[in-house]
């Protein structure tokens, strides 16, 4: 009797195609577009996901200043920092981190949706955020995205 063997596909790391997305963040809520964005840069809306392997793609997030935040969130929102030293503990609110630096707000959201691994720091490294409407990755053509 022939034996059927029924194997799953399971790619490897040279063989996984990799698009490149453009997200738009103007007046979008940033937990849902760091969401999508997570799923995206895990490649978890692709049939062929492995979780031990890079299958994600890439991700460019332009007005990150121009996000929103429901309730009472832009307020209360604190980011905390640590330097490891005695008395080196820091809470830097939502609007000094929106007026300074705009686009650690998209990437922090973000990275706090990832695996806390080696695998998961090399999907964070495929998201590209900028402040304004421009972008330096158009030779990559990268595909409108919607949330």
């Amino acid at each position: 009797m022939p034996a059927c063997r029924l194997a799953s596909f399971c790619p490897k790391p040279g063989q996984v195609e990799q698009r490149w997305y453009h997200l738009d963040a103007k007046d979008q809520i940033l937990g849902r577009v760091a969401a999508r964005i997570a799923v995206i840069l895990m490649g978890k809306h692709k049939p062929t996901y492995t979780p031990h392997v890079d299958t994600g793609d890439f991700v460019v997030v332009t007005n990150a200043d121009q996000i929103r935040l429901t309730g009472r969130k832009a307020q209360v929102k604190v980011y905390p920092r640590y330097s490891h030293h005695p008395g080196g503990y820091k809470e830097i609110p939502y609007s000094t981190v929106l007026a300074d630096h705009p686009e650690r707000i998209i990437h922090e959201a973000v990275r706090r949706m990832m695996p806390k691994n080696t695998i998961g720091h090399a999907m964070l490294g495929k998201l590209k955020v900028y402040n304004t409407d421009s972008h330096p990755h158009a030779a990559q053509q990268p595909v409108p995205l919607s949330i």
